[in-house]
């Protein structure tokens, strides 16, 4: 398939910057795999279109306050953005301006409380980095970071707890698993109360989740790999859903990439953890997963191909098209969709 398959026109101003002030207050567009069908909705309505006995999988993954700014010594100021911790103190880390960087380079962050020596240049210009500090470093991070917020998002975060998920635990992730953000702790009461099991997995997103698809043909573009776990308790309540003939109702393409990358063929699950570069698009066949919770995605990325593997190409751009023409909010802090 052609990346172009999956572009669709979106006006600047419907990327929302800013989340709502009340998280499921998002609008909600459902749509019927099956019959293309669209209903409008809001995210606090989610909760008729669940039944008892389905199962929601939410993944809890907390994002790391990833992104340092900091300086040389002898003046200049460099950010750099974590990726992928490497052990004893090494980050692989996105780097700007990239020519203050050079190996060798040391950099001062927080008055000094952290430091930091440039190690390597790798391929695609990522830098490995040595940081050095004392006490725990997570803790450091939570002092001196900020929050990597995707490029298309311009404005400030006042609170950064709104780029945390109400349920988010497992710290590692560069980037939020963005459709749970509409979820309230009395919204997930509510669906719990209804009889729908709430199960957790984790995938630490990666900043490769932003990255553009470049070539024409989809299938060859080299999907990014992210560590996942499924733990038992997990586990049995899919298995559980499975058998009595439920719904796994997955809330967003995270927790539908770590399902997807371990389930058997008949979409049952054991407990485990490793990597996944699991890339779900048109012609994939669906294991585990009956229904998706799942925000708007960027024209020609990886998510909306997952989406559209799901509802299908044609349901889901033309979904997109509605969802346009009555002023939904897209991306990150933007509304949502729930497909069954």
């Amino acid at each position: 398939m052609k990346r172009t398959d999956f572009s669709f026109d979106l006006p600047e101003e419907l990327i929302a910057q800013t989340p709502l002030q009340r998280r499921d207050a998002s609008r909600l567009l459902h749509l019927d795999k099956t019959t293309g069908e669209l209903e409008h909705a809001h995210f606090y309505d989610l909760p008729k279109y669940l039944r008892p006995g389905d199962c929601l999988v939410l993944n809890d993954s907390r994002v790391l306050p990833a992104r340092l700014i900091g300086a040389r010594p002898s003046g200049g100021t460099v950010e750099l953005v974590l990726l992928r911790d490497l052990g004893e103190g090494k980050w692989e880390c996105l780097s700007r301006p990239g020519r203050k960087t050079r190996p060798g380079q040391e950099l001062i962050f927080g008055d000094g409380e952290l430091t930091a020596t440039v190690l390597e240049v790798i391929e695609g210009g990522n830098r490995i980095v040595q940081f050095h500090y004392e006490g725990i470093f997570l803790e450091v991070l939570e002092r001196l970071g900020k929050m990597p917020l995707p490029p298309y998002i311009r404005e400030e975060l006042q609170d950064a707890e709104r780029y945390q998920t109400v349920y988010s635990r497992e710290l590692g992730s560069a980037a939020a698993p963005t459709a749970g953000l509409h979820f309230t702790k009395e919204l997930l009461a509510q669906i719990e109360a209804m009889g729908v099991k709430v199960a957790y997995v984790t995938l630490h997103v990666g900043l490769g989740t932003f990255r553009p698809v470049k070539e024409d043909e989809i299938e060859d573009h080299p999907m990014h790999a992210e560590f996942c776990i499924i733990p038992e308790r997990t586990a049995q309540l899919v298995n559980e859903t499975k058998r009595s003939g439920g719904r796994v109702v997955s809330v967003g393409t995270t927790s539908c990439r770590t399902l997807e990358s371990f389930a058997k063929e008949d979409g049952t699950l054991e407990p485990c953890s490793g990597w996944t570069n699991i890339f779900i698009y048109p012609g994939y066949r669906f294991k585990c997963i009956d229904a998706l919770v799942t925000n708007f995605h960027l024209p020609e990325s990886t998510l909306i191909m997952l989406v559209s593997a799901l509802a299908g190409r044609e349901h889901v751009l033309h979904a997109y098209e509605v969802a346009v023409q009555e002023r939904y909010r897209f991306f990150s802090f933007g509304d949502a969709m729930f497909i069954s």
